[in-house]
């Protein structure tokens, strides 16, 4: 009878993550139609992910108080791929939802990458490779205190070419950060060309291993295998940081963005953009 229960209750929550993604992925496309400035591409490929941790209660956070000091860190080290999060931050009521009408308008405070003006966000983004490097000054000052909060990052893999990311690998590794989350979106596309062909990350998970991480590779549009990981990863009894590479396809929902290799440069139309949201409804 309790697995009977536990599998209704999968069922439900896996039912509700897929109804927010999908809304998600079309409010982000309504977002670059507004602000035809915004990365598109990298901010398609991370919806599933920063939906399973919003929706799927891994994230501990109270929109009344963002600072509060017992909520969970979200560092969005790929800030120009986290346009889905604002959907996200207005629908839980961090902020309204008039200001999704309002990106990159002059006078407003949601950019074309987030920054730390806005409710929710924990670090000024847009310099790549340096997110994972405060997500860990983080988790060392939460461990200092006590604290039970855990630091989730998402970062791109073009990002990985970065020196300060494997830095901040490798103190985590050396350093037991159990309390630190990293999420690679692993679409394979940098901004002019697949990473294979600029530096060859595989076997990433492998890699991570090696640094003294807890390392998993799982589909990153795969809502269930991504809420499996990171269960997997807080119940885990191991002194490791843990790592989730979610292979994802740049531009996802979007079939002339997902075939074309310089898709993070890409600009949808007005026309393109109702266009997809018209098959993604």
């Amino acid at each position: 009878m309790a697995n009977d229960v536990k599998e209704i209750a999968d069922a439900a929550l896996l039912a509700r993550l897929k109804e927010k993604a999908a809304w998600v992925r079309r409010e982000t496309l309504k977002i670059h139609g507004i602000a035809p400035e915004t990365r598109i591409a990298s901010s398609l490929s991370a919806v599933e992910v920063l939906a399973t941790l919003y929706y799927g209660g891994w994230l501990r956070f109270d929109p009344r108080q963002p600072q509060w000091e017992g909520r969970d860190r979200f560092i969005a080290s790929k800030g120009h791929g986290c346009i889905a999060l604002y959907p996200i931050l207005a629908d839980l009521g961090f902020i309204g939802r008039e200001e999704l009408a309002t990106v990159c308008k002059p006078g407003s405070r949601l950019g074309g990458i987030p920054d730390m003006q806005i409710p929710g966000i924990e670090t000024t983004n847009g310099s790549l490779g340096h997110g994972l490097g405060v997500a860990c000054g983080i988790a060392v000052g939460l461990r200092q205190k006590r604290s039970d909060a855990r630091v989730y990052v998402v970062c791109g893999d073009g990002e990985l070419c970065e020196g300060s990311i494997w830095e901040a690998v490798m103190f985590a590794g050396q350093q037991g950060l159990s309390n630190l989350t990293l999420i690679v979106d692993y679409n394979g596309i940098s901004m002019l060309d697949y990473c294979r062909n600029i530096i060859n990350l595989e076997p990433l998970d492998r890699k991570l291993r090696e640094f003294q991480w807890d390392a998993v590779t799982v589909d990153g549009h795969d809502l269930g295998a991504v809420h499996r990981a990171l269960a997997d990863g807080r119940q885990s009894s191991t002194s490791r940081p843990q790592a989730i590479v979610a292979r994802t396809v740049k531009g996802k929902g979007v079939p002339s963005l997902e075939s074309d290799v310089l898709c993070h440069v890409k600009t949808l139309n007005a026309q393109q953009v109702a266009e997809a949201v018209g098959r993604l409804s």
